[in-house]
């Protein structure tokens, strides 16, 4: 008896799928929830799992075809034998099964021609992760004394083995590799994001002397309570709440000559990948303590890394927030993510000299951003907003106290 495998179905916002590479090949045996082909959208990476144990006796979408939901994508003998399961590189998997692999740790195996089984995996039930496989590769290039272009081809994740294009007789390398699904419709939103939307961006510093304060005096038993560290973005999100309140118009949307108001506050945490720019969101933000916020922005975190994130997980919002200080940015003018209306950008905390009190001192300071579409907000509103974020933000205890 045979059985078909198709294309899963696809969000309503996701419109078609990319086929990145097949893992199983016609002739190879496969177990049930194996997974056979990673599909790509304009959001994530899709794996699709065998429905069964069998034989793969079919293939009818090659790597790169554009598929839709419920299209074929192969079929499945689940009356032949089965023989024992490779490993990832095609060898013989002796010893124990292949671990479950995520796509962006399965990319690296396959580009860099290794063997799963001989790497010790430090994740959840010993599951490889990225940065296990960057750490191998890294002490083979330590004990080789060797960088192969294909270990900086893994390091820096580029997804297209494009050969550098070269003018005869020059030396001066050239290489044209196609963007990947996400990176060209994250082009697509962040042009939109300017052709539709008047968009401004006004500017505020903080203080953040008082939070880091909180901070370093509670941040031990904070972690000891709940097993999460305190960090900044949870302060950050729940001042832009308390200022979404107050101004409403910064949590609305445009459709079309309507004006959306949303009685929730959904809010984007932007993520850089490997493979472009996420945003999953933190749902019902304002019903979360810290503690919980700090938790669902880790587990995004870990699902990113894993490659688990979901369509789910990226959908909707009504505020985003973007840390442009991770990577050391001063200041900023982020673009906003449609059809949300403004988003935060955060930079790096430098230290430096203010006046208090008539006296020169010295405080930890960050540049704030607010990037707005004045069609609906005017400037009196995002310059209010963005001065209540930083009034809780100096004085983080009127977040506790909610006034």
């Amino acid at each position: 008896m045979t059985i078909e495998v198709l294309v899963p179905n696809l969000p309503e916002s996701v419109a078609d799928a990319v086929l990145v590479a097949w893992h199983k090949q016609p002739g190879d045996s496969v177990q049930k929830d194996d997974n056979l082909v990673d599909l790509e959208t304009d959001k994530i990476v899709l794996e699709v799992p065998a429905p069964e144990n069998g034989i793969l006796k079919s293939i009818d979408q090659p790597n790169g075809a554009t598929v839709s939901s419920g299209q074929l994508l192969a079929i499945i003998d689940v009356n032949g034998s089965e023989e024992p399961i490779s490993a990832i590189d095609g060898s013989p998997n002796i010893g124990r099964q292949a671990p479950t692999l995520s796509p962006s740790v399965r990319r690296l195996i396959k580009e860099n021609n290794l063997n799963p089984s001989s790497i010790i995996g430090t994740g959840r039930d010993g599951r490889l992760t990225k940065v296990d496989v960057l750490n191998f590769l890294e002490t083979q290039n330590n004990n080789s004394k060797q960088t192969t272009s294909a270990q900086v081809e893994s390091a820096n994740v580029i997804e297209n083995k494009t050969p550098v294009l070269t003018k005869p007789g020059e030396n001066r390398p050239q290489q044209r590799v196609p963007m990947t699904r996400l990176r060209a419709r994250v082009a697509q939103r962040l042009l939109q994001a300017q052709q539709n939307a008047a968009m401004l961006t006004t500017f505020n510093e903080v203080n953040l002397n008082s939070v880091i304060a909180l901070r370093n005096q509670y941040k031990s038993h904070f972690e000891n309570q709940h097993e999460i560290k305190l960090g900044f973005m949870s302060f950050f999100v729940k001042a832009s709440i308390e200022a979404l309140k107050r101004f409403p118009i910064i949590n609305a949307s445009v459709d079309e000559e309507d004006i959306i108001y949303h009685g929730y506050y959904d809010v984007g945490i932007a993520v850089s990948t490997e493979r472009g720019l996420l945003v999953p969101i933190l749902r019902d933000a304002d019903q979360l303590d810290f503690a919980n916020i700090e938790k669902a922005i880790a587990g995004f975190g870990k699902k990113v890394r894993d490659g688990n994130i979901s369509v789910d997980d990226l959908t909707g919002g009504t505020f985003t927030i973007t840390n442009g200080g991770t990577f050391g940015s001063m200041m900023s003018t982020p673009i906003l993510n449609p059809p949300q209306s403004a988003i935060l950008g955060m930079h790096a905390i430098k230290d430096r000299p203010i006046v208090e009190n008539n006296e020169i001192v010295i405080r930890p300071m960050m540049y704030l951003a607010l990037s707005y579409d004045h069609r609906i907000i005017d400037g009196r509103e995002a310059v209010q907003f963005l001065s209540s974020i930083k009034e809780y933000l100096e004085d983080p205890a009127r977040l506790l106290l909610s006034i």
